[in-house]
């Protein structure tokens, strides 16, 4: 007899949910495919060259954009909410950070993850304290960074824009106006040609969930997760997947 009272998945029998899950799971492989086919055009996406050389507070004093890189070929900058203003970080990218895996397979294959925040250096090395978290974490209060790419809002420093869509266009969509002022999150990508510095790629909202562990993580760099079984342009570095 089935319970009513408590909401669950209807009760069928064996060969009933084999032939359910069979169903799904050419849908799934179908996402797994596309997935991959839209991976490889982000690997082929071009870069812009950024012309301001931004400056942040970090542990061991004021460090540059570059100097981020700790001389990998890409960036990953995790843009976590923390206003100058307040005590606490944002608790939704609080549980991101606290939901990363071990990132060390980033370093192996040229890449180096960090966190910036608006928030002045003080705080935020505190806060880390207080959760245990050793990422790198920089301050970029001094600087355009946040405004240039598009998470902290104020037309006074720069138009306003969040998820690629300027103020007229988040004001008209339900919720959007909650974007046009304050802190917002996101992830930005950076590819370094010898001290030169370029922007590949940055996601917002929704595209940031699911990038928690090192493959989808790698899968927004330009190189990818550098294994012969992506359709990556010539001459990117890969090696065999499943080792070799």
């Amino acid at each position: 007899m089935q319970n009513t009272t408590i909401a669950h998945p209807p009760i069928v029998s064996p060969d009933e949910w084999l032939r359910e899950r069979k169903q799904l799971l050419v849908e799934e492989k179908a996402l797994t495919k596309q997935s991959d086919r839209v991976n490889a055009k982000r690997r082929r996406l071009p870069m812009v060259k950024l012309e301001k050389t931004y400056r942040f507070d970090g542990p061991n004093g004021q460090t540059s954009l570059l100097e981020l890189f700790e001389g990998r070929r890409q960036l990953i900058v995790y843009h976590f909410m923390f206003d100058p203003a307040w005590e606490k970080g944002c608790t939704g990218c609080t549980g991101y950070v606290d939901a990363l895996g071990d990132l060390s397979m980033l370093g192996d294959r040229n890449t180096t993850f960090v966190l910036i925040s608006r928030a002045p250096l003080e705080k935020l090395e505190q806060y880390k304290a207080a959760h245990g978290w050793t990422l790198p974490w920089f301050s970029s209060f001094k600087s355009d960074f946040n405004y240039d790419f598009h998470v902290s809002q104020d037309k006074s420093i720069a138009p306003i824009q969040y998820n690629y869509r300027n103020q007229e266009e988040l004001e008209n969509r339900p919720g959007g106006s909650y974007f046009t002022k304050g802190e917002s999150h996101g992830m930005s990508v950076f590819f370094r040609l010898d001290d030169t510095v370029f922007h590949t790629y940055s996601t917002y909202g929704r595209g940031v969930e699911s990038l928690t562990d090192c493959y989808p993580l790698l899968d927004i760099t330009p190189y990818g997760r550098q294994e012969d079984f992506e359709d990556s342009p010539p001459g990117w570095p890969q090696k065999p997947t499943y080792g070799g």
